[in-house]
């Protein structure tokens, strides 16, 4: 048994252990990673440039993509050099730094997704106060409340969970450090802190997926009473990338963290991870770039 403070390295979970498999693997990833990072290098140099994208929809947009960008390379480039390497080591300090910037990134992305659902909600709803709701300081702090409170959520769930001593060896059961694998390691009643913690932020997310399940339902109720079809037929098509992210988003994360224990195991942890960690970020570029035609003229 060894305790946190005797630990100086973790071992991830391998997807395989054939160095064929292995080899598959790693350029599986890289194809994943490099379209994603073309798709949203993409996004983020064509609304930096284009002048006719700087509004708050884009804005937010623009955000999101860096978002993505720094989520997926939190965790691909070391999962790949572990399986271009035939390793499974990871150091502790390398573990606290991927499981903060993971956390970090991924709160401040749900953030800014509640963010965008209200940008929507006001854009069709309230269409003659847009301007003044949502000017470029007020989106400017949005976005700067959303990326503050990814940070503190990620110092607190941080700081706490590598707090706790960990006696129960050093393998973490996922491809990359998180909280929930973290905990099982550790042999103390201290990890309840840890818990309460959990249970506090469930119910914050819970009132902005609320919050998000409003804004659309006075949206769309907003949408069926337009009386021109090409209006209605506009409104959906901004709607919809950002619903289809959503859903994506919200809809891997939470079957990952709350599917039943029936269907839990290793194998099984490592799909419901790729879903909710790395598909994501992939996706999104295609899906705001196909079903917008002012991105797609621009870029």
């Amino acid at each position: 048994m060894s305790n946190s403070s005797s630990i100086s390295h973790f071992l991830l979970l391998p997807f395989t252990g054939t160095r064929q498999l292995q080899l598959l693997h790693f350029c599986l990833f890289l194809a994943i990673y490099l379209a994603a990072l073309l798709g949203n290098s993409l996004i983020i140099t064509t609304i930096a440039w284009d002048h006719h994208l700087h509004t708050p929809i884009y804005f937010f947009l623009l955000n999101l993509s860096i978002l993505d960008l720094g989520t997926i390379s939190t965790t691909v480039p070391k999962s790949m050099a572990n399986s271009l390497r035939d390793s499974r080591s990871i150091s502790y300090a390398g573990c606290v730094l991927q499981l903060f910037f993971f956390v970090f990134l991924i709160i401040a992305e749900y953030f800014l997704l509640t963010i965008m659902s209200y940008d929507r909600y006001v854009a069709i709803c309230r269409p003659l106060h847009y301007e003044t709701l949502l000017g470029s300081r007020a989106c400017a702090h949005m976005a700067a409340a959303a990326w503050a409170c990814g940070l503190l959520y990620a110092l607190l769930h941080t700081a706490n969970t590598f707090s706790l001593p960990l006696c129960q060896g050093n393998a973490v059961h996922q491809f990359f450090c998180e909280i929930p694998q973290i905990l099982k390691l550790s042999c103390s009643t201290a990890y309840l802190r840890e818990l309460w913690l959990l249970v506090a932020s469930a119910c914050l997310f819970f009132g902005c997926f609320v919050f998000i399940v409003v804004s659309y339902v006075q949206i769309f109720r907003a949408v069926l009473r337009m009386p021109s079809e090409r209006g209605c037929h506009k409104a959906f098509a901004t709607c919809l990338p950002h619903l289809a992210v959503l859903s994506l988003f919200i809809g891997t994360g939470f079957f990952a963290n709350l599917k039943p224990p029936s269907i839990s195991s290793p194998s099984s942890n490592l799909i419901f991870s790729i879903l909710y960690s790395v598909v994501p970020p992939a996706v999104n570029p295609l899906i705001y770039s196909l079903r917008n035609q002012e991105l797609k003229a621009a870029l």
